[in-house]
């Protein structure tokens, strides 16, 4: 019985360290006519803005619409150069060496790039 008992204690630790090893990164990377780019998990372009600073969004309010957040969830843990920063509104944001990532609410389809040099340059295409 002891023996049965230890070898499921090991089985289930063994599953959630393979579970937490396999954890699947915030972005993937795509490829568009400028190069690879950081995609979310539908291969949307992502992007980050020059107006944020380093682990601070300054995209709130209807910036936030048009370029909408690569939103992070409670149970989500940062890795391989991807952050958690927590907005202004108390949600939290993914973030790639330090730097917010978002969509842009113009791009129709993976690969599509029209938010890059938006606003005076000012949005930049998220790069791996």
């Amino acid at each position: 019985m002891k023996t049965s008992i230890s070898l499921a204690f090991a089985a289930a630790m063994s599953f959630a360290l393979t579970s937490a090893a396999l954890a699947a990164p915030p972005a993937k990377t795509g490829s568009t006519s400028k190069g690879s780019v950081l995609t979310d998990a539908k291969g949307m372009t992502l992007y980050t803005f020059d107006k944020d600073s380093d682990g601070k969004s300054a995209c709130n309010g209807p910036c936030a619409t048009n370029w909408p957040v690569l939103k992070a969830e409670a149970s989500d843990k940062a890795e391989a150069g991807y952050s958690i920063i927590s907005r202004d509104d108390g949600s939290k944001q993914w973030a790639y060496k330090g730097k917010p990532l978002y969509t842009f609410a113009k791009d129709q389809k993976p690969g599509d790039i029209t938010g890059d040099g938006f606003l005076n340059g000012a949005w930049h295409l998220a790069q791996p």
